[in-house]
């Protein structure tokens, strides 16, 4: 398992701005190694050297595989260094095994990810990438009531006359540029909530659906058990992950449904799973190929039809002021340009392979039959398996990688959004064989 996320994690720095075949061979094999864990359901237990390993391989790759940033000089260095003592020294830290030192490895990935954030949004104020160029100016826009999806975007490298997102990216993340004067702070801010959501996920749930361990809580270990050191594994692991530094540059926003996913967990764990329906919402409203996850939440019956339902709903409420301005305009920038877009040829995928190796080019009604059979097969297991929460995470994970590895349009982000699911899974695994397993009614409370 150590050696899948590695590997995965490596070609994707890689693979920012650069197609090749061994790149496409390893996400296909990674996807179809979760496949294979998924059927076999073998239980995940994270061994003491996994937290060891993952941290200073991960900075290893990062030093050693090529990296595109438009940060130079002092400021990749600096960069560079943020992740490196963030790796190391929590790899030391989660090497002891102990729920304290679990905490401050934890502490480490979230510091450290701001201090990174930090480095490299000051380091590179106006990255060259469409991405940003948009949601500043989006953000602008909203700010004065403007209408996002009739507007034109100047200066912008590529997207110039559409917002291709749904609406919710720009009105999360616009508080960064309205504050700061740039939405990366706010995708900073989103990706420490991710990282709290982590521990969130991790803490046993009481029977009485409050979280935390049982009984009163006293003394400077409270709030700690054994469940800590998966979660900050987990965390870390994310933090470090290799082209991270590239996703904060790009203004990159799969953070931000990453967050959303992982506190829909959290809830849903906790016993609260219409409260739950909020996040996933917001998720969805924000960007459009959440879609795909919600058959196999609504097939999960401890969310069920009803609440997923309910979160279709909310989201479409949520959109329905910018369609209702615009239908027109709605439509063509969240729909209809994004399935007419020219395939960009350092995407990843199986599409761009056979286009890019043998000039053919699949046509858009293969790529949807293959997305909806994914789509379905997980939908109609889940239902049959009635899997717990880390497996259905899991799923949830196997769905958005497949659909990106036979889309045209798939990159690095989108690829790391199935890896933080994974992630998020992982910090429900069982402690470390250095500690006691937990209570049997805690071990109960991860299922759905």
């Amino acid at each position: 398992m150590a050696g899948g996320w590695l590997a995965y994690l490596g070609v994707l720095q890689w693979s920012v701005v650069r197609f090749r075949v061994p790149i496409v061979l390893t996400l296909t094999a990674v996807a179809l190694g979760l496949a294979a864990w998924l059927v076999l359901r073998r239980e995940v237990r994270l061994p003491v050297w996994w937290g060891v390993l993952v941290p200073v391989a991960s900075v290893v790759l990062l030093w050693t595989v090529p990296l595109f940033s438009y940060l130079r000089g002092g400021w990749l260095t600096a960069a560079l260094a943020v992740v490196t003592v963030v790796g190391v020294l929590g790899a030391l830290l989660l090497a002891r095994g102990t729920p304290g030192a679990a905490d401050l490895a934890h502490l480490v990935a979230v510091a450290g990810h701001a201090v990174l954030a930090a480095v490299v949004i000051l380091g590179d104020r106006a990255p060259r990438i469409d991405v940003w160029v948009i949601l500043q100016q989006a953000s602008d826009g909203l700010a004065r009531g403007e209408n996002m999806y009739s507007a034109t975007w100047t200066g912008s490298p590529g997207v110039q006359d559409a917002f291709p997102y749904l609406p919710w990216t720009a009105v999360l993340l616009a508080p960064g540029r309205w504050l700061f004067g740039d939405v990366r702070w706010s995708l900073a801010a989103w990706t420490v909530v991710l990282l709290l959501g982590l521990r969130a996920l991790a803490v046993p749930p009481r029977p009485d659906g409050a979280a935390g361990a049982a009984g009163p809580a006293r003394g400077p270990s409270a709030g700690r058990g054994p469940w800590a050191w998966p979660a900050a594994v987990a965390a870390v692991a994310l933090v470090v992950a290799p082209g991270g530094i590239t996703q904060v540059d790009q203004a990159w926003t799969e953070p931000l449904l990453a967050a959303g996913l992982v506190w829909w967990a959290v809830l849903v764990r906790r016993g609260q799973a219409w409260w739950a329906v909020v996040p996933l919402a917001l998720a969805c409203a924000s960007k459009q190929h959440l879609v795909l996850l919600l058959p196999v939440l609504a097939a999960w019956p401890a969310f069920g039809v009803k609440r997923t339902a309910a979160a279709a709903g909310l989201a479409g409420a949520l959109c329905l002021p910018w369609f209702l301005a615009s239908p027109a305009d709605f439509l063509h920038d969240t729909v209809t340009l994004l399935v007419g877009f020219h395939p960009i040829r350092f995407a990843n995928t199986w599409h761009l392979y056979l286009l890019n190796e043998h000039g053919v080019e699949p046509p858009f009604w293969l790529t949807g039959l293959l997305v909806v059979g994914t789509v379905a097969a997980a939908a109609l297991t889940v239902a049959r398996r009635r899997p717990d929460l880390p497996e259905l995470l899991r799923w949830l994970a196997l769905v958005l990688l497949a659909a990106n590895l036979v889309n045209k349009q798939a990159f690095y982000n989108q690829f790391w959004l199935s890896a933080a699911l994974v992630a998020a899974s992982l910090a429900l695994a069982p402690p470390p064989l250095t500690e006691p397993r937990p209570a049997p009614r805690d071990v109960a409370a991860t299922r759905g």
